[in-house]
């Protein structure tokens, strides 16, 4: 895989995080430890699942949102906890994007470079910012205030172009407008995004996604989830259609499936033009239907009819046959002219 266009050498692919964890002493040092109170909130995340490995992507986040990026030690956190060794840890966290490699910036901005906002202006976006910056995709500030990097569709098209921070959507971006933005949030100002929740930062994000709040008290966090929305370009098309009384044509309901829909058509709604009783044709269509042999046998069976075909004599006509019948056995060999007489 290669590395996306503007990244700088070595940086991290698309898709799989190929760069190394930064585990080097220096940073290491200035690490915030993970205290006995994080061990806690992993166990309070496992306890949320019938299984107990399936908490390890929230945990990555807690972790994350500690240290600013999933360390070494936030590796054997997760692996000790959940009973997984550190390279299972580790698989997880280099296949999602999401999880940092190296320590994370106070922001995560993120520019939407994928086909309509790039079309748009996306790239002119990651490109000016960039420049300005002086980093590349997944690289940070010298003052460790902002973390760049580009972004797979973010799925919001109808507000092309796109640029998220903290996950949080700034939309219909420009150069000048994101250029503003940026330094905004270097100057430790939280513009509002434009819907969704106010901006926090990428450690309170992590900690969100973990599933704990990252929000001071239950006022703010309340606040966070009522805060405004910009929603005219995802509903122009509705209230246009309900303007001029519009609606889409009915969807058409799936078709019934037949009674059995193992047995073959003929079992469940016999034609009854062959001469043949209800039972006995859906009987030949069981043992036409057969794919083996043994099918075929077993289909034979229990068919009602009485041909020869069946390996049993046919009743009298007119006469319901009941039970199985059975051929008459036949007499067992003797050795001797059968046309003798006993008393010859």
């Amino acid at each position: 895989m290669s590395a996306l266009p503007g990244s700088g050498p070595g940086a991290a692919v698309t898709g799989l995080d190929a760069s190394p964890v930064d585990s080097s002493p220096e940073t290491l040092a200035e690490l915030p430890p993970l205290t006995e109170q994080t061990r806690r909130e992993a166990r309070e995340i496992i306890a949320r699942y019938p299984q107990p490995r399936s908490a390890l992507l929230p945990m990555l986040h807690l972790v994350q949102s500690y240290q600013g990026y999933v360390s070494p030690e936030g590796v054997a956190l997760c692996a000790d906890e959940l009973g997984l060794t550190k390279a299972e840890v580790g698989a997880v966290a280099t296949f999602y994007t999401m999880y940092k490699r190296r320590p994370a910036g106070r922001h995560l901005v993120s520019v939407c470079t994928n086909t309509l906002c790039a079309v748009l202006g996306g790239q002119r976006i990651y490109d000016a910012l960039s420049a300005d910056l002086g980093i590349h995709h997944d690289e940070t500030t010298a003052d460790g205030s902002i973390t760049l990097e580009h972004a797979e569709c973010l799925a919001a098209c109808d507000y092309a172009p796109v640029v998220t921070v903290d996950y949080e959507f700034y939309d219909q971006q420009d150069v000048e407008s994101a250029r503003s933005l940026v330094a905004a949030l270097r100057r430790g100002e939280k513009p509002h995004p434009t819907r969704g929740a106010p901006l926090t930062d990428f450690r309170g994000v992590s900690r969100q996604l973990a599933g704990f709040s990252q929000h001071a008290d239950e006022a703010a966090a309340r606040a966070a989830v009522d805060a405004p929305m910009q929603d005219e370009p995802t509903l122009r098309g509705v209230r246009l259609a309900a303007e001029r009384g519009e609606t889409a044509p009915p969807m058409p309901g799936p078709e019934p499936e037949p009674a059995d829909a193992g047995e073959p058509a003929e079992t469940v709604a016999p034609s009854g033009g062959t001469g043949e009783t209800p039972e006995e044709e859906a009987a030949d269509a069981r043992v036409a239907a057969a794919d083996t042999p043994a099918e075929r046998a077993g289909a034979a069976q229990t068919h009602p009819d009485t041909g020869a075909e069946y390996g049993r004599p046919r009743p009298p006509a007119g006469r319901q046959r009941e039970g199985t019948d059975t051929p008459p056995a036949a007499e067992p060999a003797t050795g001797t002219d059968p046309t003798q007489s006993k008393e010859a």
